[in-house]
């Protein structure tokens, strides 16, 4: 008897066609790194490499109307995903809780984490430089495999123990937010653009 996958993991990937959002959303994420002092000293004292907006703006879709459009879109995006996941919300919609800018300099990196006190995550990505990196996602089960093999260069992205995501401007990856992931040291020239976020 052959044998079947079991506890399958969602990786989701959707995509922005409007290259005025992705614009503007550029122009947007640019002016805050500019503005928002407090983000840009919580980015110094933790020791990320650039700019983030994750520890001192949680109203940007209010704030801005490009912000305000990118989360009506991805309203729909994360709404398609709970459906393929079979997430039994009880009629419930998953709901936007907190979503922040990223600007990552060249040789920025950042380490494997996950996103606790939500049901989705994800990341849309704005301007990606030839070299910045993508996303790299962990299998969940990794901490319990102890004596377990690895898994050959040519084994199925499915059973391989570490999967690279690799975007481009517009790409919208999803995934349920228990998820460990990082992102890989960037080898670009220039910075890396990004809006991550979570729903409950």
């Amino acid at each position: 008897m052959p044998s079947r996958p079991l506890f399958v993991t969602q990786f989701y990937e959707g995509f922005l066609t409007d290259p005025a959002l992705l614009a503007a959303l550029a122009h947007s994420c640019r002016s805050l790194a500019r503005d928002d002092m407090a983000g840009r000293r919580w980015a110094r004292d933790n020791g990320y490499s650039g700019y983030t907006s994750y520890a001192s703006l949680n109203d940007l879709p209010a704030r801005d109307p490009a912000f305000a459009d990118l989360k009506r879109r991805l309203d729909g995006h994360v709404r398609a995903f709970a459906a393929e996941a079979a997430m039994e919300l009880n009629g419930r919609k998953p709901r936007l809780d907190s979503l922040w800018v990223n600007i990552l300099k060249p040789g920025g990196a950042h380490s494997g984490h996950i996103h606790p006190h939500s049901i989705i995550s994800g990341t849309v990505y704005i301007e990606v430089p030839p070299g910045a990196g993508g996303l790299k996602l962990e299998d969940p089960r990794l901490p319990m495999l102890m004596n377990a093999p690895g898994r050959s260069a040519d084994a199925p992205e499915a059973l391989q123990t570490f999967v690279y995501a690799t975007p481009q401007p517009g790409t919208i990856y999803l995934w349920e937010s228990w998820l460990r992931h990082e992102v890989p040291a960037s080898r670009a020239k220039a910075e890396r653009i990004s809006v991550s976020f979570n729903y409950s």
